[in-house]
């Protein structure tokens, strides 16, 4: 009777051990199944309006600038100062958000603090250094003095109306290397005088792309062969200020101009 008893209770403490390992097991998969869930859709986006720049630091960003990759002590072309996000111009890269966005309306406010130049920002950016082992693949909205609002294809493609007068002869186009990537924007004539502040508003939904610059329509295009990814900022030559860098997520393209009337 004895022995019985203490067989009973050796079996029922091996069926509580193997249940409690079986739990353990399964939790421990449960954690992993949910980390890959995380890591594999890494889509980051609430439904209100958040800023990706803090104006402290540049927490949620991460640069890619390949003079990095053999001079450490490069000058990193990234910076923050008086509250705003600086894009020294040189050495040429690209400071790319840690998140991944889709259908959203980002408004940028930006203006060139010195001799005006080159820039832009980048929607849809995936693959790093797809481009000139610079570029990361994405759709460029362009910055440059003088030319706000044109896209750049970035081995991601785009299409607009009248492609062969605003892209040139169609055996040329591309998106890579010696290819026709420039789509021109509507109009040459929506930036502010040197020194005052742009607002460009960059609206992302579907495969479409929609920008105004100072409250005026630039570009729409449609048929974009990426509709989500990361968001990018070039330094490319000239020192640029962006006192705002503001994400809201959208269910539709807006038909008139989004943001606050220009002066």
């Amino acid at each position: 009777m004895h022995k019985t008893r203490n067989e009973t209770r050796r079996v029922t403490t091996l069926i509580y051990q193997f249940l409690n390992s079986l739990i353990m097991k399964n939790i421990f998969l449960i954690a992993v199944m949910a980390w890959l869930a995380f890591a594999c859709n890494p889509v980051q986006q609430k439904n209100e309006a958040v800023s990706l720049f803090n104006g402290v630091d540049l927490t949620g960003w991460h640069w890619d600038v390949p003079a990095m990759d053999s001079n450490p002590d490069t000058v990193m072309p990234f910076i923050v100062r008086n509250g705003q996000l600086v894009s020294l111009g040189t050495p040429g890269g690209h400071l790319i958000t840690d998140s991944v966005y889709q259908n959203y309306r980002l408004e940028v406010q930006y203006r060139f603090a010195g001799e005006p130049g080159n820039c832009g920002v980048l929607v849809h950016a995936s693959t790093p250094r797809a481009l000139y082992g610079m570029f990361p693949k994405s759709i460029e909205v362009q910055m440059m003095h003088e030319n706000a609002g044109d896209f750049w294809c970035i081995v991601e493609d785009i299409e607009v109306p009248e492609m062969e007068t605003r892209r040139g002869p169609k055996e040329n186009w591309g998106i890579t290397e010696g290819k026709e990537r420039r789509i021109l924007n509507l109009t040459d004539n929506s930036e502010k005088p040197l020194g005052e502040w742009n607002t460009m508003v960059v609206e992302c939904f579907g495969n479409e792309v929609k920008v105004w610059v100072n409250g005026e329509l630039v570009n729409h295009g449609f048929n974009a062969t990426a509709s989500k990814g990361q968001i990018a900022v070039q330094a490319e030559g000239s020192e640029v200020e962006f006192s705002k860098l503001m994400l809201t997520p959208i269910a539709s393209l807006s038909q008139e101009y989004p943001g606050e009337p220009q002066p």
